[in-house]
């Protein structure tokens, strides 16, 4: 090897110093993960999660699917550890940002609605990309950097739509795979006809999703991008009277759901030693 080629730990040591924000939330991500998920769960959504977005991003700067055709810069190449062409802590901020959207809708839908926890991740996750890409486009403004570009720039503050239709699908595939593979392996609350028991502790996740968000909105304020902060607002201010709205048709529903008590069982429990 080349004495003057930084080896594997002295990149990775580089690549977390560099990147020191992505390696916070994914520290937090894998604490709240492991106490929702268990350890297996938690390396299971990471390494799961990991790969699928890898993939989304070496076709995207490949073939232009699902995210639309961009580019990396490769300026940091030998600074910071890349995946191909795809620097390391790309990938690895899909796991953390797929997980805190997976919570937000399981805090929203319950843990009895796989299907529709695994849309409302997606959706959610693309939300979090209505801010997160138009900043990522400034990063010459701030300390990320000019690590990619879009050939043709997109209409949304220079972010084509297609990018946003990809972080659904990578959302869902994400999560997706992820609750497969709980109905799969046969881990579900007990009883018949009972939806599998997805985690144990929301709240978390449901922090770190709003955590990633503010970072970006304080980023957003720093490079003193009004109109975008105001379109994030806009979004994610619509995006949680509609969140709200699901929780209480949900709540609602799981209410009307719950057998009623037989009285007379009632009283016979009450007068029981």
């Amino acid at each position: 090897m080349d004495p003057e080629t930084p080896g594997f730990a002295s990149l990775l040591l580089a690549t977390v110093q560099l990147r020191p924000y992505v390696f916070s939330f994914l520290a937090a991500f894998l604490v709240v993960a492991c106490r929702d998920l268990g350890l297996r769960g938690a390396l299971a959504f990471f390494g799961w999660g990991v790969g699928v977005a890898f993939v989304a991003e070496y076709a995207s700067t490949r073939v232009g699917v699902p995210f639309g055709l961009y580019h990396y810069t490769a300026t940091t190449m030998g600074a910071e550890l890349y995946l191909s062409n795809v620097p390391l802590f790309d990938p690895v901020s899909f796991p953390f940002l797929a997980y805190a959207a997976f919570c937000l809708g399981r805090w929203v839908l319950g843990e009895d609605r796989p299907a529709g926890i695994v849309v409302l991740s997606g959706v959610m996750m693309m939300l979090l990309d209505v801010v997160i890409d138009p900043l990522a486009v400034r990063g010459d403004r701030w300390f990320l950097g000019r690590v990619f570009y879009y050939p043709e720039p997109g209409a949304y503050f220079g972010v084509p739509l297609s990018n946003f239709a990809g972080w659904m699908i990578v959302g869902w595939g994400i999560v997706g795979g992820y609750v497969w593979s709980m109905g799969r392996g046969g881990r579900g609350a007990p009883g018949r006809g009972r939806a599998p028991a997805l985690g144990k502790a929301v709240g978390p996740g449901v922090a770190l999703y709003y955590a990633v968000l503010l970072f970006n909105v304080a980023i957003t304020i720093s490079i003193g991008e009004w109109w975008l902060l105001s379109a994030g607002i806009l979004v994610h201010g619509a995006g949680f009277l509609i969140l709200y709205g699901l929780s209480a048709a949900s709540t609602s529903r799981r209410r009307r759901a719950e057998p009623e008590r037989d009285p007379a069982a009632s009283r016979a429990g009450s007068t029981s030693h």
